[in-house]
């Protein structure tokens, strides 16, 4: 069934053009000339969007956005306004809107906020369906690769088989073998975290079986190791390619007989753990070297999921950036930020070699030292790592727009070659500071841009999604000079 749009006006022939504009669009419709009569549509029937302008007589439109929010909180809402103003779009932004457009609207820009609109909701949907299957964990994604990773932990978390994850680092490997505990029979239970990798060799048995007084130098009490204080509970033993052979040896007796002993004790302590194991290393390249026991690997590995890097599944990207922002936004006492279609199109090309670690830590900076309400392009390449190729800019549409599209993915030359971009003829230079070429290509952006809409300064900046004031500062710091055909 075509998705159901309401849209709110005071103007009785707004209501009948945007209405039939979408209704050619494939939309069914409902009208509503005041917010009061919104807020009853609403609560009476269900909706899928709402259209609706903010200057009205009865009920402005931001207060009846509030309300919309408390109704429904999943509710997309595009506001409009023929008085739009920056305040008034990170208002709306702040109580919950997903877009706000300016008056008189360009059809194919209202048609692109909308389908994406729907489209993030619809994501939402399955993500939160997703989540209720499993049960709630601090995971974030709804392409193909993490419903197999949700199917995988589905089926494996009830049962007591050992689960081994493998993956890159930075790729969530520890959020899955918590979503793992936290859906077993054991979520009553510890979840007791080891990494082997970053535990001195000589101290790691005492980690894990726990030390009697006296055992060694600087024992000079009774400790329990993480074994026993995982019992009943799960033992997640992260980096395990990295345990020393003596220790791979310990641990197998552990997992074959369910007991062990202290280091420097006599007494053989039951344990009841399940044991779920993860690596960034090839295990099966480790056994062939000598470096790993194969017996400890069929062990640990009964079910075996694997977590992709962030570059194998690019389709995570919004959910994952929309979900940091708000985190770094709210954790640094900053206002929300909206991303631009052109920001997302620049952080999508990148590779992320340190996967959702490094995007997470990449977005709060973003949320820190973006001056915002809107992240830009040049916001984004302002902030990804030096010596990254640039993404093609989008070329507008007929009425022009940019579209919102998924972004062409952007791969690196070779080391030899130095890296370009799709930016006309501008190229990186060698002798140019990280800073010069990023103006350069600035440069060469706007001044196409410009060409593209006959020196009309206002277009190129709506086309750019940059402010009319900030777009000019930024011909002025380039050395651009305004072109005469400004309108």
């Amino acid at each position: 069934m075509p998705a159901a749009v309401l849209i709110v006006d005071d103007e009785k022939n707004i209501l009948l053009t945007l209405s039939q504009s979408l209704q050619l669009a494939g939309y069914r419709t409902e009208l509503a000339s005041s917010g009061q009569v919104a807020l009853d549509v609403v609560s009476a029937r269900p909706v899928d969007a709402v259209l609706m302008d903010v200057k009205m007589p009865d009920m402005d439109g931001l207060t009846v956005l509030a309300r919309l929010t408390e109704l429904k909180p999943d509710l997309p809402v595009i506001m409009m306004s023929g008085h739009g103003t920056i305040d008034t779009a990170v208002k709306a932004t702040q109580l919950g809107a997903r877009d706000f457009l300016e008056k008189p609207l360009a059809r194919d820009r209202l048609l692109v906020a909308l389908r994406n609109a729907l489209k993030h909701q619809a994501a939402m949907e399955e993500l939160q369906e997703l989540r209720a299957q499993l049960g709630r964990f601090d995971m974030v994604g709804g392409g193909p690769a993490m419903q197999r990773i949700f199917s995988l932990i589905q089926r494996a978390a009830p049962s007591e088989g050992r689960v081994l994850i493998t993956g890159e680092n930075g790729t969530g490997k520890e959020l899955i073998a918590r979503a793992l505990h936290q859906n077993s029979k054991r979520k009553g239970g510890p979840f007791v975290k080891l990494n082997c990798a970053a535990v001195p060799h000589d101290l790691i048995e005492s980690e894990l079986f726990g030390h009697e007084k006296g055992a060694f130098t600087g024992a000079v009490s009774v400790r329990r190791g993480k074994f026993e204080l995982a019992h009943e509970g799960t033992l997640f033993l992260d980096e395990i390619g990295d345990m020393p052979a003596a220790m791979q040896s310990k641990l197998l007796r552990v997992l074959q007989e369910g007991e062990l002993e202290r280091v420097g004790g006599a007494e053989t302590l039951k344990v009841d753990v399940r044991v779920i194991a993860a690596t960034n290393k090839n295990l099966e390249k480790e056994i062939a070297a000598g470096r790993f026991r194969e017996d400890l690997y069929y062990r640990i590995n009964v079910v075996q999921i694997h977590s992709p890097p962030l570059r194998e599944r690019r389709e995570d990207l919004p959910d994952l950036i929309d979900t940091f922002l708000r985190e770094a936004c709210a954790k640094n006492g900053r206002r929300p930020l909206a991303l631009s279609p052109d920001a997302l199109a620049v952080m999508s090309a990148y590779d992320y070699p340190g996967n959702v670690r490094e995007l997470r830590n990449l977005v709060e900076r973003l949320a820190i030292l973006c001056e915002g309400p809107v992240v830009s392009r040049t916001d984004a390449l302002e902030l990804l790592p030096r010596g990254r190729p640039l993404p093609p800019m989008p070329e507008p549409t007929a009425g022009g727009d940019v579209p919102a599209s998924p972004p062409t993915v952007v791969t690196a030359p070779p080391a030899a070659e130095p890296a370009t971009a799709n930016t006309g003829g501008w190229k990186p230079r060698v002798d140019q500071t990280f800073r010069e070429q990023v103006e350069d290509a600035e440069r060469e952006i706007i001044q196409r841009v410009l060409a593209h809409t006959h020196d009309n300064v206002t277009e190129a900046a709506r086309i750019l999604d940059l402010e009319r004031g900030h777009f000019y500062k930024k011909m002025k710091a380039l050395g651009l000079r305004r072109g005469q055909s400004d309108s």
